[in-house]
């Protein structure tokens, strides 16, 4: 059941409507002899009486309260201001007596109000200060007095519903979140406490089997690995996902943010795709936010490390990477458990001309204003700590 925070204006101006009425048909009996013209009146009080009852359904949401309505309910208001000076005498309009409907002319701008927001209480209270200074024949204080007060006061209310309204919607949107949360977690569970299972036990049984049964454990440790991305961090899904049958590795392609794109992105939604049967990936549970440049270079490091991994640790390690967010930084470390690199073997690749650490991953880091520092410790694998400003921007020295 939804609660609605505007509905109660709805009801308090439905009794402010009846109440006024009644106030103002009171008021005309009790000056009565001020009327030069009491049959005007009385024929307006009838149609007063008859409209308000008539349109009490009309008052009760906002969708029964159309435009038409509105503009008429105006009119009327309008009319009895406007017929005033016919139905009472000048000293009674130079005393600062009241209009034919009174204060029952702050409904229908109050009308406009709860409807529409501010704007349209300033578009309805415009041509009821018209018609109060025309009534009275000149802007006397206590006229200016009457009309600024009802400006000011509907459009504040208009304001409040605005407020309300966004208010409302920004709940809602939080309750269907919660809802979709909690929904997503007993999925988990039940995949968690099933499918999960039978697929990492497939893929140990697949391994110790060995021949066809080993790469039908390999694929079911990969689609173990996304369906657990799927179920636990709701982080954005691979587009394209690919096997290059020559290498054995898996090619996954990822929709990046457009190159026009300024505005930060989660670091995390561009490493997600990295997780693989013997990849983990670890994150902080809050989104980690750079600018859209920074973090394609950063996730684009993080793949030239993976790459290496692949190709020097062989194709049974097993990789980590790990998302720390710092105040000022984030580091990102990769992390692999191979035979490690031996002592100057770096110095001597970049000798040779072979610039895949020193280029695709030291090169891309140095640009954003950041570093890489490797680590590696033969026969104890490697590690690779990718450090990047949050300002850092792509292709600044």
């Amino acid at each position: 059941m939804r609660m609605s925070v505007e509905q109660p204006l709805w009801r308090a101006l439905t009794a402010y409507r009846v109440l006024t009425m009644l106030y103002a048909v009171g008021l005309f009996a009790t000056a009565y002899d001020e009327y030069d013209h009491p049959g005007v009146a009385v024929v307006y009080f009838v149609v007063l009486f008859v409209w308000t009852l008539a349109t009490l359904p009309r008052v009760q949401n906002a969708a029964a309260c159309t435009k038409r309505f509105l503009a008429v309910d105006l009119a009327v208001a309008l009319t009895g201001i406007l017929l005033t000076p016919i139905a009472v005498s000048d000293q009674h309009i130079q005393s600062g007596g009241p209009t034919l409907p009174s204060i029952w002319t702050a409904g229908s701008v109050l009308a406009y109000a709860i409807k529409g927001g501010w704007r349209w209480a300033a578009f309805a209270s415009t041509p009821v200060a018209a018609a109060n200074l025309i009534e009275r024949g000149a802007p006397a204080r206590d006229t200016v007095h009457n009309v600024i007060l009802v400006w000011v006061a509907a459009i504040a209310i208009g304001y409040v519903v605005e407020v309300a309204r966004a208010s409302e919607r920004t709940l809602a949107r939080a309750l269907e979140i919660e809802a979709a949360t909690r929904e997503r977690e007993r999925l988990a569970r039940d995949i968690h406490d099933g499918v999960l299972q039978v697929l990492a036990m497939v893929q140990r049984r697949g391994l110790v089997i060995g021949g066809e049964a080993a790469e039908l454990g390999r694929m079911a440790g990969e689609q173990e690995v996304a369906l657990r991305t799927l179920v636990s961090g709701g982080l954005l899904p691979l587009s394209r996902a690919s096997e290059d049958a020559a290498d054995g590795a898996v090619v996954r392609v990822v929709e990046e943010p457009s190159p026009d794109e300024d505005g930060p992105v989660d670091l995390r939604a561009l490493l997600a795709p990295y997780a693989a049967a013997r990849v983990s990936f670890a994150e902080p549970g809050a989104p980690v936010l750079l600018p859209a440049p920074a973090a394609k270079e950063l996730s684009a490091a993080v793949g030239a490390a993976l790459d290496n991994v692949r190709r020097h640790a062989g194709e049974h390690a097993r990789a980590w990477i790990l998302v720390e967010d710092e105040p000022g930084e984030v580091v990102v470390t990769v992390r692999d458990d191979g035979p490690g690199i031996p002592e100057g073997r770096l110095a001597q690749a970049e000798g040779e001309g072979r610039l895949g650490v020193a280029l695709s991953i030291r090169g891309r880091l140095r640009e954003l204003g950041g570093s890489a520092e490797l680590i590696s410790t033969p026969g104890q694998g490697t590690e690779v700590e990718l450090k990047v400003p949050k300002d850092a921007k792509a292709g600044q020295r």
